[in-house]
C-alpha cells in the first residue's frame, strides 16, 4: 500500500511539474505569437497603404493623430488616426482611402484641355474640416462649429461656406484665388503655356492671368533637413495655399531644376522663397548664378528667407528673423513676401591658393555670402562638422546645435589653439600691407549679423564708424584676440578690433595649419594665399517689419539701399 501512494503521489507531481512547465510556456510563447502576428499585420497594412499612396493622384500623408478634431470625408465619422492629403486637406479613414481616391479630386496643377484657351476656373469645393475660425463667405458667421462632417472649403481660394448656405451658383461661379492671387500660378495659366510651347511660342507675357499688373507669382524651395523637422511640415501648408507644382523639396529636387520654372513665367515677376539656412540660401544663389550663364538674366528672380537653420545670419540681415518655429503663420509668411522690398546683395570670389615647389594643384574656390574667417570661431566650426558628420542625429536642434557651439567655444578659451595668429598670417586691403596687433582671429565680413545675431562691426555701438552694408561692394575686415573676446562682444561688453575696409582681401598664411570657414563651412588649411574679390550681385527680397535695438543704427542704411534699387529699376 505504502509503495503504491508514494508511486502515486510521484506521479502526480510529475503531472503537476508539466503542467507549470506547459503553462509558463503558454504565458511566455502566447504574447510572443500575439505581437508577431500583430506586427505581420502592421507591416501588410503599411504594405498597403504605401500601395495605394503610391497609385493615387492625391498627395497623401499618414498620421496617428490628427492635430484638431477631424471626420473622414468618406463615411463622415469621426477619426483620430488616417491620412490625410498635403494639396487638398482632404481627410479620411484608412479603410475609406480607395473610395476617397474614386470620389474626390485632388487640386489639379494643369487645367485639362478641352480644345479652347482658358481664363478663368471654377470653385473646387471639399466638404468638412474647414479651418478654425474661418467664417461663411455668404453670411460671415463662423463655420465648422458643428462637431459633425459639415460645411465647405474651397481648395483654391479658402473660401468656406455653411451647409445650408451652399447654393447651385457658387459650384459654377468663377474663382478668384483668394487673398494669395497674386502669388499662385493658376492651373489654366500652365495649360496655356504648354499650349503656346507646343505652337513653338515663346512670348508668355501675354498670358498673365486674370489681366493682373502686380502678379507676383513665387516659388517655395524647402529644405526638410534644415531646422526641427519644420520643413515637411511647411511644405504641406504651403501646397494648400498655393498651386502644388510652385513648391518644392530641396531634399528631392536640385534648385538649378526647381528654377526652370521661372522660365515659363513673365520677366522679373518671380519671387523664391527659401525655407532653409544660410547654406540652402546659399545654394539656391548659385543656381540662380547658373541661370545667368544659361543667358536667362531676364527671368532671375528675387529671393526672401524662411529661417530654418542653426546662424540665420544672412535671414537676420534682410529682416526676416534670427529662426522660424512655426510662431508666425504661413499665411503671414505669404503676406511679408508680397510686401516685401527688393534690394541688391554683394556676392564674393573667396580663392584659396596652396603653396608648394610647383603649385600643381588647382586653388579652391568659394562663393561667399556672408563671412569668410581664420581663428577660433572657424575652429569651433569645424569642431561642430566634424562632430556632426559622425553622429548627425543628434543635431536636429536648434538648441542643441548651439549648445554644441558653446561647449567648443568654451573649450578653446582654455586651449587657445589659434594664438599668435598675427605672426602667422599677412593681411593686405586693396593691396596696402595692415600691421596686425596680436589676435587670434580674423573675420572678413559682407552683411551686418555674425556669429548667430551679433552685429560685429558696429560692437557696442560707442564709437564713431563708418555704416556696413551688403551692396556696396565693401568688405568690413576685424579682428578678434579670442574665443572670450567673441563671446564679450556678442553680449556688447568689448567692441572687435577694426582693421579697415576694402574692395579687396588678400590673407597670406606663411605657416602651419589654420582652421578657415566660409559662409558656415570649415576645413583645416595649411600655407596658402586667400584672395576675396567682388563676384556679383543677388536680387534679394528685405523685409521691413519690427525692428530691434541692433538694427536702429542701419534703418538709414536700408532705406538708401531701396531708393537706390527702385532708381536703378
Amino acid at each position: 500500500m505504502e509503495g503504491t501512494e508514494s508511486r502515486s503521489d510521484a506521479s502526480s507531481s510529475v503531472v503537476a511539474d508539466w503542467s507549470l512547465v506547459f503553462w509558463t510556456l503558454c504565458s511566455v510563447i502566447l504574447p510572443v505569437l500575439i505581437t508577431l502576428w500583430c506586427s505581420f499585420q502592421r507591416s501588410r497594412r503599411q504594405v498597403l497603404i504605401r500601395d495605394i499612396f503610391r497609385k493615387s493622384k492625391h498627395d497623401w500623408h499618414y498620421t496617428d493623430l490628427f492635430g484638431q478634431p477631424s471626420y473622414c470625408c468618406v463615411c463622415a465619422q469621426h477619426i483620430l488616426q488616417g491620412a490625410f492629403c498635403n494639396c487638398c486637406g482632404l481627410r479620411v479613414s484608412e479603410g475609406c482611402l480607395k473610395k476617397a481616391d474614386q470620389l474626390f479630386l485632388c487640386k489639379e496643377i494643369m487645367m485639362r484641355s478641352n480644345g479652347g484657351a482658358h481664363s478663368s476656373m471654377p470653385h473646387h469645393w471639399i466638404r468638412g474640416n474647414v479651418p478654425l475660425c474661418s467664417c461663411c463667405m455668404i453670411c460671415k458667421q463662423q463655420c465648422g462649429t458643428q462637431p459633425k462632417l459639415c460645411d465647405y472649403r474651397c481648395v483654391w481660394c479658402q473660401y468656406t461656406v455653411h451647409d445650408e448656405c451652399m447654393m447651385d451658383c457658387l459650384k459654377t461661379e468663377e474663382c478668384t484665388f483668394g487673398e494669395f492671387r497674386d502669388l499662385i500660378i493658376p492651373p489654366y495659366y500652365l495649360s496655356t503655356i504648354n499650349q503656346i510651347r507646343k505652337d513653338k511660342r515663346i512670348n508668355y507675357e501675354k498670358v498673365v492671368p486674370y489681366c493682373r499688373k502686380h502678379w507676383m507669382p513665387v516659388i517655395i524651395l524647402a529644405n526638410t533637413r534644415s531646422g526641427n523637422n519644420m520643413g515637411e511640415t511647411l511644405l504641406g501648408e504651403f501646397k494648400i495655399l498655393l498651386n502644388p507644382v510652385q513648391v518644392f523639396d530641396l531634399s528631392k529636387i536640385a534648385p538649378a531644376k526647381a528654377l526652370q520654372l521661372c522660365t515659363l513665367l513673365p520677366c522679373n515677376s518671380v519671387r523664391v522663397l527659401v525655407c532653409g539656412g544660410d547654406g540652402t540660401v546659399g545654394w539656391v544663389l548659385d543656381a540662380i548664378d547658373e541661370m545667368k550663364i544659361k543667358g536667362q538674366e531676364r527671368y532671375i528672380p528675387q529671393v526672401a528667407i524662411l529661417p530654418l537653420g542653426t546662424g540665420n545670419d544672412l535671414s537676420n540681415t534682410l529682416g526676416w528673423g534670427a529662426g522660424y518655429a512655426g510662431e508666425v503663420p504661413v499665411e503671414q509668411i505669404l503676406r511679408n513676401v508680397m510686401e516685401a522690398d527688393g534690394i541688391k546683395l554683394d556676392r564674393w570670389k573667396v580663392q584659396v591658393t596652396n603653396k608648394g615647389y610647383y603649385n600643381l594643384r588647382k586653388p579652391k574656390v568659394f562663393t561667399m555670402n556672408n563671412y569668410f574667417s581664420i581663428g577660433p570661431d572657424a575652429l569651433m566650426a569645424l569642431n561642430f562638422h566634424a562632430h556632426r558628420e559622425k553622429t548627425p542625429s543628434l543635431f536636429s536642434s536648434r538648441i542643441i546645435n548651439k549648445a554644441v557651439y558653446f561647449f567648443y567655444g568654451t573649450k578653446d578659451c582654455l586651449v587657445q589653439e589659434c594664438k599668435d595668429l598675427n605672426k602667422k598670417v599677412e593681411l593686405e586691403l586693396d593691396g596696402e600691407r595692415i600691421e596686425l596687433p596680436s589676435l587670434e582671429g580674423i573675420i572678413v565680413l559682407n552683411i551686418g549679423y555674425w556669429g548667430g545675431g551679433c552685429r560685429l562691426w558696429e560692437g557696442m555701438g560707442d564709437e564713431p564708424y563708418p555704416l556696413a552694408r551688403h551692396d556696396d561692394g565693401l568688405l568690413e575686415v576685424v579682428g578678434v584676440h579670442g574665443s572670450f573676446h567673441c563671446a564679450q562682444i556678442q553680449v556688447k561688453l568689448a567692441n572687435p578690433v577694426r582693421l579697415g575696409q576694402a574692395h579687396t582681401v588678400r590673407l597670406i598664411l606663411k605657416s602651419s595649419k589654420m582652421p578657415m570657414q566660409v559662409d558656415g563651412e570649415p576645413w583645416a588649411q595649411g600655407p596658402c594665399t586667400v584672395t576675396i574679390t567682388h563676384k556679383t550681385h543677388a536680387l534679394m527680397l528685405y523685409h521691413s517689419g519690427e525692428q530691434t535695438d541692433d538694427d536702429a543704427s542701419s534703418m538709414s542704411e536700408q532705406d538708401h539701399v531701396r531708393e537706390q534699387t527702385d532708381e536703378d529699376v
